[in-house]
This record gives structure tokens, sequence and C-alpha cells, in this order.
């Protein structure tokens, strides 16, 4: 699936015409582009912390975060310095720890085991995104490095989950329906030229009320801290 999200994202540097940053050629002259557009394409890499859970979760290994998609800029102002962006992307999420999921005949159990029962433990999510952004930035038509501050929310639909065990005999893995289909929370995308932080943070739980542990509610939340890059 990695490579998956590595083909896509080498598609979309193809597909974009970096030639046509702002500006136009007429006759050997450079010709300011007045309604020019910026940061349409992103792709994003980060690292998922669980919180909000039960104390006896501990995360374990990379908890990565891959995304990518295209964002609609819209000016504001004449400067076209402030505006908002609406989106469509695509994200990879795993989220390893302690907590295995099993399932049998009754449905789905979690429970927590010692390092030595099990050598991974990952809950893995594939997901729509629709970012908003509330956009200002120092750019102008013939500057491409500027300051950026992009504040919104996102909303993205988990059309697939897993939840994978693997121990020193094999692995179990299973589409676990405990997952929300519908995540939602606050980003900030804020930095200078090519290096941009990423931030976003979840407001509603990653799994159901129903999945539980020991008797008491998961209720893991994310935070998300990484990098974005935009093109375009």
């Amino acid at each position: 699936m990695i490579r998956t999200v590595l083909f896509t994202i080498s598609a979309l540097l193809l597909l974009i015409p970096i030639a046509v940053l702002g500006q136009e050629e007429e006759d050997g002259l450079t010709v300011t582009d007045n309604r020019y557009l910026e940061d349409q394409f992103y792709i994003g890499v980060g690292y998922n912390v669980l919180f909000d859970g039960p104390d006896a979760i501990d995360q374990r290994n990379l908890s990565y975060n891959l995304q990518a998609g295209f964002i609609k800029d819209i000016p504001f102002n004449r400067q076209r310095n402030f505006g908002m962006g609406l989106g469509l992307g695509y994200a990879v999420n795993s989220y390893y720890s302690n907590m295995v999921a099993t399932l049998d005949n009754n449905g789905i159990t979690y429970d927590i085991l010692d390092d030595a029962d099990f050598n991974r433990s990952k809950l893995a999510t594939h997901t729509i995104e629709i970012p908003f952004e509330i956009r200002w930035r120092t750019s102008t038509a013939s500057e491409y490095k500027f300051w950026r501050v992009y504040a919104g929310a996102k909303v993205g639909y988990v059309f697939s989950g897993r939840s994978k065990l693997v121990v020193d005999s094999g692995n179990d893995s299973f589409s676990n329906n405990d997952i929300e289909k519908f995540q939602y929370g606050l980003m900030l995308n804020f930095g200078y030229n090519t290096w941009n932080i990423h931030v976003y943070y979840g407001l509603n739980p990653l799994l159901k009320d129903e999945a539980m542990l020991a008797g008491e509610a998961i209720d893991l939340k994310v935070l998300r801290v990484g990098l974005v890059f935009y093109i375009l």
C-alpha cells in the first residue's frame, strides 16, 4: 500500500506544469499573471499520536501518516494573498500500540499484551479527505518563496480499516468495523517556502463507542504532527 501512495504522489508531480508558476511568456517577454493561484497540490508525511484512551495503551513503532491531494485556491482580495481553499485528498494512517484486536464469533475484543507476546499490533486506515482552509500568505505573482498560514478543518471518510497482529508464528489480519467511518478535526499548516508544519487535532474518537477495553470505552483520539509540501 505504501508503494501505491508513492506512485500516486509521483503521478501528481508529473502532472504539474512547473514552468507556469504564476507567469506567462509572450514574444519572449515575461508577463505577470494577476490571477495567479498557489498551493493547489499537496503531499505530506506525519506521525500519529494517540491520546485520551485508557492508560494501559502504549504506542509502539512508528505510527505514520501519508497524505496527498488537490485543494482549490480561492483568493478573496486583489493581492490574492488572503482567501480560502477547499479540496479532496487521500490519506493512509497506521497506529501501532500494545492493544490487540481479536475477531471471533462474538465480535471484536481488545486486550493489552506484553511485548514478549507479539511483534507488532497495528490499526490501519485508508481515508478520503475533504480539507477546508482559511489561507493567508505573503506571495506575489512573481515571488515563489513566501510565508503561509493556513488554518481550518478536515473531514474524512474511512473506506478501509484493518487490524493486524504479527507474532513469531505468523500474522492475523481482519477488517475492523469498530473504526469510525467519519473522522473530523482541526488543522493548521504554516511555514516558509518548501518546509511547512502540519498539525491535525482529531475531535472525534478513532473507534466507535461500543469498542471496549476491560469494560472501559477506548475513546482514542488522534493528534498528527508532520510536514506538508505544496506544489503550484
